[in-house]
């Protein structure tokens, strides 16, 4: 498995050497990610027995995607997922969500 840095640079040059770049606007590429996240929703629609396959190749296109508008938005994709989970343990507190599925604020004091 690659490290995160030499995977983000994989995709990059990826991307750079098809000349792709121009095409990658935040826009577009969250348009991609929502599409490959349909995809990847897809294969649980019936309920059926599922392909670990297809589910892989679904999610790592989310996944690329997603590192593309990070790059688009000049933001490190680790340090905004590091922040959100901050955020999240002050919004759900482990005392008031614990083995609760629910919003926040949803949960009874």
């Amino acid at each position: 498995m690659k490290k995160l840095n030499g995977l983000k640079e994989e995709i990059i040059k990826f991307r750079n050497v098809r000349d792709w770049k121009k095409f990658h606007t935040p826009e577009n590429l969250s348009k991609s990610i929502s599409i490959e996240a349909g995809e990847l929703l897809e294969n649980f629609q019936w309920g059926d027995e599922v392909d670990p396959e297809k589910i892989e190749d679904e999610l790592a296109d989310v996944l690329i995607y997603s590192f593309l508008l990070a790059d688009a938005m000049d933001v490190d994709p680790i340090d905004i997922m590091n922040k959100k989970i901050e955020r999240n343990k002050k919004r759900f507190p482990i005392s008031k969500v614990k083995g609760n599925s629910g919003k926040f604020t949803k949960v009874d004091d």
